[in-house]
């Protein structure tokens, strides 16, 4: 615990931020409901602007359950370029502080910063520092979560947003876990929460007050996970993005998933980041992955292996599409999708074995 307290750790979030760009880039949309998706996103929701949440409106909810409850709702056809553009800006301002950058999804990182390039001592000036500079060059906001921990990090960016920032001093971290109701920890969905609750766990101090081998004989594997969280206990590192044997990105939805629809919609970000890696970096694969973990923590994945290498975002999503949907329907809520593309290759070798495949 000692040594997780000596480390300062920014959790990075930019606010709905697919619906923001596209309210920044056409004023008509401002102070309205924007819902980005529609009929191109097979008729679901892939981002909400804060005006439609209040409607209860979110992201991969089929269009029609959208409009129904929020009448006035304006759909807007995703431009994912123009994202990761922005995406990049961020990612270069985040550049100036730390190399150690863990990228979570276009619009999300966690960064370390307990040594870092200006020297700075204080993480929370760190995280204005960002922010001001990413609402500067890009006129869009973003929450950041200040911490010892990424688990903590990520509560803390969670708890002021939209455009906030709040620190969780180490002193701190546990006190602020035990008052947190066990649904508003990242990493225990809906139906985990309900099952807690059933056995009497409403809070993380009911959580702290259960013993690993308890937890795992009910949670299974997750129960591990549970008991060190709860304790706002969190060794993972911030992994910096690296060259790898395989690139993958991963959702973990507010809500569990079920339908067809739902699914598909949820996988698109995973498909931009781990195509977005693919053109940054010239590097292709010939191994697609789907993942696809359920609300009891149960985990799959299914596999392709293509004779050559992945050579469009297109392709891509056919795999995954057809991988994700050979199991479908699905037993039971969704509350995690993921892909990943193995097998890698540089554009260089490729070239060199006279692959012409486009990028």
């Amino acid at each position: 615990m000692e040594q997780a307290a000596q480390r300062k750790i920014i959790h990075l979030d930019m606010d709905a931020f697919y619906a923001s760009v596209e309210q920044r880039d056409h004023p008509e949309l401002r102070g309205r409901p924007v819902a980005v998706g529609g009929a191109r996103e097979r008729g679901v929701v892939a981002a909400a602007s804060y005006e439609a949440r209040q409607f209860g409106v979110r992201s991969a909810m089929p269009s029609v359950t959208a409009l129904r409850k929020c009448p006035e709702l304006v759909f807007v056809k995703p431009r994912f370029e123009v994202y990761k553009d922005v995406s990049r800006q961020v990612r270069a301002i985040f550049a100036e502080y730390t190399p150690l950058i863990e990228p979570v999804s276009l619009d999300e990182a966690y960064l370390d910063v307990t040594h870092n390039l200006p020297q700075i001592s204080s993480a929370t000036r760190i995280a204005r520092e960002i922010r001001a500079k990413i609402l500067a060059q890009t006129q869009l906001t973003a929450s950041a979560g200040v911490s010892y921990n990424k688990f903590l990090a990520k509560l803390a960016s969670d708890y002021r947003k939209p455009n906030g920032l709040f620190v969780i001093q180490p002193h701190e971290g546990p006190a602020f876990v035990a008052g947190l109701r066990v649904g508003d920890f990242h990493g225990i969905g809906p139906v985990t929460a309900a099952k807690m609750n059933e056995l009497g766990i409403f809070t993380g101090a009911d959580l702290r007050e259960q013993s690993e081998a308890w937890l795992r004989q009910h949670f299974g594997k997750a129960g591990g996970y549970y008991h060190a969280i709860a304790r706002a206990i969190d060794h993972r590192p911030v992994e910096a993005d690296r060259v790898r044997k395989s690139v993958g990105s991963e959702t973990t939805f507010e809500r569990d998933l079920s339908t067809e629809e739902e699914l598909l919609a949820g996988l698109q970000p995973c498909l931009d980041d781990v195509w977005d890696h693919c053109q940054r970096t010239g590097v292709l694969g010939r191994t697609v992955t789907v993942k696809v973990k359920y609300a009891d923590f149960q985990q799959l994945t299914r596999s392709r292996t293509l004779l050559g290498l992945v050579p469009s975002r297109e392709l891509l999503a056919r795999v995954s599409h057809e991988l994700l949907t050979s199991l479908l329907p699905v037993p039971k809520g969704v509350r995690l999708l993921g892909v990943a593309l193995s097998s890698l290759d540089s554009g260089e070798e490729a070239a060199g074995r006279q692959l012409a495949f486009p990028f």
